[in-house]
């Protein structure tokens, strides 16, 4: 039985990264992957048991990094604003330092693997923001809503402004960079829709 190579296995996963990005889950395929590795289709074997096999770890493996960044230096305990403040500081440096995984997770969380993926890695992540959120309505440091709303309000703006960054450009066709004053700003006026 051959061995695995790490060096291979990494190489594979950001060439699958790339791939699935600009060519989208219907175009990716084993037998290119493959070749732009410059590998053999077997070896692609070892690391993975099929296409689907390959999808679903990648985005698993993205996904919890990109959780356990966003718990890191973030508790349950904090109060609203620091806690949420935190998760504006962790989401940012992750999307902004891994745009192609991040890309790759938004393109992979709206495919048919999507509930495959989330079911593996949200439950720890769901139930500390579940707590946080709770917490805070019982503090009176966030108004009662439904997390529907909650979550369109605490994140839309920060989502829609890393969004501009990864194109380079705002929506007036301006180049655009998200900056820690930009941040700030949205932040700012996202705390006066939540708070009493």
């Amino acid at each position: 039985m051959r061995t695995r190579d790490i060096n291979k296995e990494e190489i594979v996963k950001r060439k699958a990264i790339e791939m699935l990005v600009s060519q989208g889950v219907e175009g990716f395929g084993m037998n290119r992957l493959a070749r732009e590795c410059s590998v053999s289709v077997a070896t692609l074997y070892i690391y993975y048991s099929d296409k689907e096999d390959l999808i679903k770890k990648i985005g698993t493996e993205i996904g919890q990094n990109f959780f356990n960044e966003m718990l890191d230096g973030f508790s349950s305990e904090m109060s609203f604003v620091d806690g949420l403040r935190k998760q504006w500081e962790n989401r940012s440096r992750f999307v902004i330092n891994n745009l192609l995984e991040t890309t790759c997770f938004e393109l992979l969380k709206h495919s048919t693997y999507a509930d495959a993926i989330l079911s593996k890695i949200t439950p720890d992540f769901r139930n500390e923001m579940e707590k946080f959120i709770t917490k805070s309505i019982e503090k009176k440091e966030l108004l009662p809503m439904t997390f529907e709303i909650f979550w369109s309000i605490a994140y839309g703006s920060l989502y829609s402004l890393l969004e501009l960054h990864r194109e380079g450009k705002s929506m007036s066709g301006k180049p655009f960079v998200f900056t820690d004053e930009i941040r700030d700003e949205a932040f700012d006026m996202v705390l006066k829709a939540l708070i009493p």
